[in-house]
């Protein structure tokens, strides 16, 4: 073999890898988020991608490894946390409706939240999922906010955030589920602005 067609099929060994390993990704987290961490099982997650069980622990080691990679991959491109609303002086504002359209009870629910939803009764998964939360998202939003209790008031701001999915959109709360948008944007601004704001007295929402 000439030393061109060594350099040429490297690139392709590679490219390769990074698909296969991507279309694991993928077959492991759509199998997360239908069954959870204890009900979904490397075969299936394998037989997902058009690979062995085998080479699924080749590429990550073991099923709590593919779960925390899962979870992280899953926070690496945020709605509510994107730099848009990060960097918006309206941000209180912007994270409500952000929150609000994501749990618009006709669309499916975000995957990355239900594999933590359908995972949370596993105490290993549950395990992975709060280090993979306070390394992400958790870290992040402690890293907005100036003042006392800034990383309870981020967790707070968490809880929120996953609240309102649940009960909006997977539980499908009456209240919530047929409520007009600009209503719910209305309430939940001036909580999200009290926990921006070092927990002081919130401000009244703009009409």
């Amino acid at each position: 073999m000439s030393t061109s067609e060594v350099s040429s099929a490297e690139p392709a060994r590679k490219r390769n890898a990074a698909a296969t390993r991507e279309a694991i990704l993928l077959s492991a987290r759509k199998a997360f988020a239908r069954a959870g961490y204890d009900g979904a099982g490397v075969r299936e997650i394998a037989a997902g991608a058009g690979v062995t069980a085998m080479l699924v622990n080749r590429y990550f080691g073991s099923k709590e490894q593919l779960f925390a990679e899962v979870v992280a991959e899953g926070m690496k491109q945020p709605i509510i946390l994107s730099e848009k609303n990060i960097g918006s002086t309206t941000m209180a504002r912007d994270f409500a409706k952000a929150l609000v359209a994501i749990t618009d009870p006709h669309a499916p629910a975000l995957e990355g939240f239900q594999v933590m939803l359908r995972s949370a009764s596993s105490q290993r998964a549950a395990e992975i999922g709060r280090e993979e939360i306070e390394k992400g998202h958790q870290r992040t939003m402690a890293t907005l906010l100036r003042g006392r209790l800034a990383p309870q008031r981020a967790a707070l701001l968490l809880s929120l955030v996953a609240g309102v999915q649940v009960m909006r959109q997977m539980v499908g709360l009456s209240a919530l589920a047929d409520a007009d948008p600009a209503a719910l944007v209305k309430l939940l601004e001036p909580l999200i602005q009290q926990l921006l704001d070092d927990g002081k007295t919130p401000k009244p929402p703009k009409d």
